[in-house]
């Protein structure tokens, strides 16, 4: 029997996420792990529970949604994001994606599009409802208009462009090795080489570029 695709469901709106887990339910093959109502108690669950995705509200008392992603990257936990939110504004999107969810899902259309994003990020994928589908082409150009300002990163392999996301969450080159089952010293060599690409010099100035640029690093 095929391992089912676990949730956690974090809204602080009853009512709202009680209609969500309902038609959630209705899929054998997916299982809600634990629930909660505000934004602490979601990440804390997270840590312990480890789920496969999280469906977050972005507003949220303790923690807004955007902050449990940002734990999510400086602790590079393992779980997946989808927002269910009222949010069209593009800069809220643009946030979102910046952060690494890999769902965002309107609260008008949640109840026709939520199983349908859940069974895409459970495949690797991404889901954005049909109805800002728009944002997509803006923040498209918006990295290639960003990427150009940044022309070393398009020389960069897919191995290095790989390292170079972990070290934007912080990781070491023994994590980064750990992860990538490589010897520390190759990763070492990854990041001299990632440096002589884009033109940096000095011990922290990688990690600088890394973090600052995170947001270019996306899949």
């Amino acid at each position: 029997m095929k391992k089912p695709i676990t949730l956690l469901l974090a809204d602080d709106h009853p009512v709202y996420r009680d209609g969500l887990r309902q038609i959630i339910c209705s899929d054998p093959a997916l299982k809600i792990v634990a629930e909660a109502g505000n934004g602490a108690e979601a990440l804390r669950l997270a840590r312990e529970l480890k789920p496969d995705i999280l469906i977050l509200d972005m507003d949220m008392p303790g923690k807004s949604g955007l902050e449990i992603a940002r734990a999510r990257q400086r602790e590079g936990l393992a779980f997946e994001i989808i927002f269910v939110t009222m949010y069209r504004e593009e800069d809220m999107f643009n946030e979102a994606m910046d952060l690494g969810a890999k769902g965002y899902v309107l609260k008008e259309s949640a109840a026709a599009d939520i199983l349908q994003s859940i069974h895409a990020v459970a495949a690797g994928q991404h889901y954005i409802s049909p109805a800002i589908s728009g944002l997509i082409l803006n923040r498209g150009a918006r990295t290639v208009a960003l990427r150009n300002e940044k022309p070393g990163l398009e020389s960069l392999t897919a191995s290095e462009q790989r390292i170079l996301k972990l070290i934007a969450s912080d990781k070491t080159s023994k994590e980064i090795a750990d992860g990538l089952g490589l010897s520390p010293r190759t990763v070492e060599n990854h990041r001299a080489n990632i440096s002589a690409k884009l033109g940096l010099q000095g011990s922290h100035s990688l990690l600088k570029f890394a973090f600052e640029n995170r947001h270019l690093l996306d899949d």
